[in-house]
């Protein structure tokens, strides 16, 4: 009769902690001591004993990381990969940049690849909350820094934006400019950061009290963060009844889309207010010019890679969370809605 292997889910399931902690106990991590215990328990009951050989494999990783972003045609992640690049490099480290166009299955290949090629690291912005599994490499006790988004309940380091207060004030500085039928163009439905924004939106028209419009959510659409996607969710608002007069777009490509819809039917910004959560190096250039939430996307990859390297060093210290603020450039494309 052949002998069933216990691995280490099967601990993680017996103690009540997930796999990484459990990864954490015989790898010399820090962990309470009631955890460990308890670990250590489920351990011995089970006859699970921690493997030796891939541990001392672990200690041969390459000197490459992997950065996996969902579009690399973003001028946002190309900054926060220009981060994590010239961190990296300080320390002899190359990156392998992979590009997960928005698709899980294509980002669970290039997880499944550092893990087999054992990167001595991964970074990932990824590509949904929910089905985005980092599980096997924190198994496996590969350093994960999660930036920009973060998937639900995975046990990394992470780094990321003020999504949600950077929506809020985004809306509530058309509010005050005087806009009335605000609209909020957001992301894939699952993204954190789509969530995040359009709950700042949600926020500050409460506040504004527009409730109404927020039960109802007449004006938020979700598209793809991309150029296409920005346009078509444009072009639906404009087939409103009473279309809005302001339109929140929360990153930057789809903001080329808004502005080209507009064009299309002669409706040009102030008029019609135009804010972009992402700045870009022509929104000073064009005229109007163009109000935009500033990110500090090159510091976004800079912090995740030192978070990376200090847990590639053996750091056992809490998992962190860095949260960077977000600032709002006002510029002539919110500066107030024409009069009907």
């Amino acid at each position: 009769m052949r002998t069933q292997v216990v691995t280490i889910h099967d601990v993680a399931r017996a103690a009540g902690v997930s796999p990484a902690t459990v990864s954490r106990v015989f790898n010399g991590g820090r962990v309470t001591p009631e955890r460990a215990q308890s670990v250590q328990q489920a351990a011995e009951a089970l006859g699970f004993a921690p493997n030796r050989l891939a541990r001392s494999l672990r200690k041969q990783r390459s000197s490459v990381i992997a950065l996996i972003i969902p579009d690399i045609e973003n001028p946002f992640f190309t900054s926060l990969a220009r981060g994590v690049e010239d961190a990296a490099q300080r320390t002899s480290l190359s990156v392998v940049l992979c590009n997960s166009d928005e698709d899980t299955g294509k980002e669970r290949r290039y997880l499944e690849v550092a893990l087999g090629e054992q990167m001595a690291g991964v970074i990932v912005a990824a590509a949904s909350q929910d089905d985005t599994d980092l599980g096997p490499l924190i198994a496996r006790g590969v350093p994960v820094v999660a930036v920009d988004r973060r998937p639900h309940d995975a046990e990394v380091d992470a780094v990321r934006v003020d999504d949600q207060h950077g929506g809020e004030v985004a809306t509530r500085h058309l509010v005050q400019a005087g806009y009335r039928r605000i609209a909020c163009i957001t992301g894939p439905e699952g993204a954190s950061t789509s969530e995040e924004r359009l709950a700042g939106y949600r926020a500050a028209l409460r506040a504004a009290r527009r409730d109404e419009a927020v039960a109802e959510d007449t004006y938020v659409r979700h598209a793809d963060f991309r150029v296409e996607g920005g346009r078509a969710a444009m072009r639906e608002l404009l087939a409103l009844p009473e279309p809005p007069d302001a339109v929140f777009v929360t990153n930057n490509l789809m903001t080329i889309g808004v502005l080209d819809a507009l064009d299309e039917v002669g409706r040009t910004p102030p008029g019609v207010g135009v804010l972009s959560f992402g700045d870009v190096p022509w929104a000073s250039l064009v005229r109007p010019s163009l109000t935009a939430v500033e990110l500090p996307s090159y510091e976004l990859g800079r912090t995740a890679a030192d978070l990376l390297l200090q847990r590639m060093e053996g750091s056992a210290s809490p998992l962190q969370t860095v949260v960077l603020r977000t600032r709002l450039q006002i510029r002539e494309s919110t500066a107030g809605p024409v009069a009907d």
